[in-house]
């Protein structure tokens, strides 16, 4: 659901890939067959070579071909890996070894039942630790996943975190005259808002065109209201919608918009002309992933000090995992498990972090400075996937344009919520 860029921004389901796997699902090959040891593994990557994650890899690769004598052949495909991996396992040409965002894992491979059950990864031992995998990634990232055909989410092992929340600039002194404690309701975080509006400050930047990033505070507002979005939006008849709780969760986001705490031409703007601004602390804060530390990194003055929160009364970080996954065709995967396994080493995975500037699943690797109030959260209870994971025609076709049409005052909340009932019935309908 979130716009394209160089680092995290993958996330959707593999269409295409899909419908090539569900035609060769009847066909693929056994475990046994599968599961074969070898003394090297094909590798296809989600990263350029020029990304800081690529280099992170390649420096693991290196090392583990000097320590294993097992020869990693790297292939750095890109953000479309996802659509290629589909058509390579229907040609039995796909690779050993692949990593992309657990999302597309999941619409690429696992949803099929194309993706090989890595439970038996969790219970390897991480090299020179004496901990198994599974004592170094935390079972709620996996649980938060959806399950497979068989009933499985052990399909992708996670390397990276990413989350999404409101950040801010700790140091600003109207946001600490206008916030000196953490908002504990929404009530609360607007009366932040009007103070910074006294100020002559703007509480949120915006890039009007931006569904999925600005959709965020209502996907939390709907978790705190105990509706989860994969069951909001899977109901076919659309009733779903006339919970109460949705309608707040729809009345406290209208609040934003008629309250004036948006940036000034937020709904005439391109991404990044308001992250720009923010960055310039024209706005207080601003709605999107942890990826948007580091794409700001060279605008921020020396003075600024990154900090996040969710929004008021959300209790569970959402999460957006990316990780290693293996085809079930795989013809070397004992050789591609064993890497997952050497990755996951401390020494190894802290690149994610001092190099690559984002989160691990590993909590005794400290995320970077920015991303400090992130991995709290994260560690602090059980995570959620953003918008429980919703991708697909959904997005395009149902939310993003009626979120924007309630984001941009052109209807009320109550007339969103009617018109989201609506197409959602009329969507479910049209897919049979």
């Amino acid at each position: 659901m979130g716009r394209t860029s160089t680092t995290t921004r993958v996330l959707g389901t593999a269409t295409v890939a899909l419908l090539a796997l569900t035609a060769t699902a009847c066909g693929s090959g056994s475990e046994s067959t599968a599961g074969g040891s070898s003394g090297s593994f094909a590798y296809w990557s989600m990263w350029r070579a020029d990304e800081a994650q690529a280099k992170v890899i390649k420096a693991a690769i290196d090392q583990f071909q000097t320590d294993t004598g097992i020869k990693v052949d790297i292939t750095w495909a890109g953000r479309d890996v996802k659509k290629k991996i589909g058509p390579a396992i229907a040609t039995n040409q796909a690779p050993d070894l692949w990593d992309q965002g657990a999302d597309g894992v999941y619409g690429a491979t696992a949803q099929a039942g194309q993706a090989l059950d890595l439970s038996d990864v969790l219970g390897m031992e991480v090299p020179g630790e004496g901990r198994k995998v599974s004592d170094v990634v935390p079972a709620k990232y996996l649980d938060a996943l959806p399950k497979d055909p068989d009933g499985r989410n052990h399909y992708v092992i996670p390397y990276e975190i990413s989350s999404g929340a409101l950040f801010y600039n700790t140091a600003d002194p109207d946001i600490a005259a206008a916030m000196p404690s953490p908002p504990a309701s929404w009530a609360d975080f607007l009366k932040v808002c009007d103070a910074l509006k006294a100020r002559g400050r703007a509480c949120l930047a915006t890039d009007g065109e931006l569904a999925w990033e600005n959709g965020l505070i209502l996907d939390y507002l709907l978790s705190a209201g105990g509706v989860g979005f994969s069951a909001l939006s899977s109901d076919p008849s659309g009733a779903s919608w006339d919970a109460p709780a949705v309608l707040t969760a729809a009345r406290q986001t209208e609040q934003l918009v008629k309250g004036g705490h948006l940036i000034s031409g937020y709904d005439a703007t391109k991404f990044p002309a308001q992250e720009t601004n923010w960055a310039a602390g024209k706005a207080a804060f601003y709605p999107d992933g942890s990826w948007v530390t580091d794409e700001v990194a060279k605008q921020l003055p020396a003075d600024w000090k990154m900090g996040a929160m969710l929004p008021p009364g959300a209790v569970n970080a959402d999460s957006m995992m990316f990780g290693f996954a293996i085809p079930k065709k795989a013809k070397h995967s004992a050789a591609a498990k064993k890497f997952i396994a050497y990755f996951l080493q401390k020494k190894t995975l802290a690149g994610i972090s001092t190099e690559a500037g984002n989160i691990t699943p590993r909590s005794d690797i400290p995320a970077p400075a920015a991303l400090t109030d992130i991995q709290k959260a994260l560690d602090a209870a059980p995570v959620r996937l953003t918008y429980d994971g919703v991708a697909g025609d959904y997005p395009t076709k149902v939310f993003n344009q009626n979120f924007l049409d309630l984001w941009h005052g052109k209807t009320s909340a109550e007339q969103f919520v009617a018109k989201m009932k609506s197409d959602q019935a009329s969507f479910w309908k049209s897919q049979g």
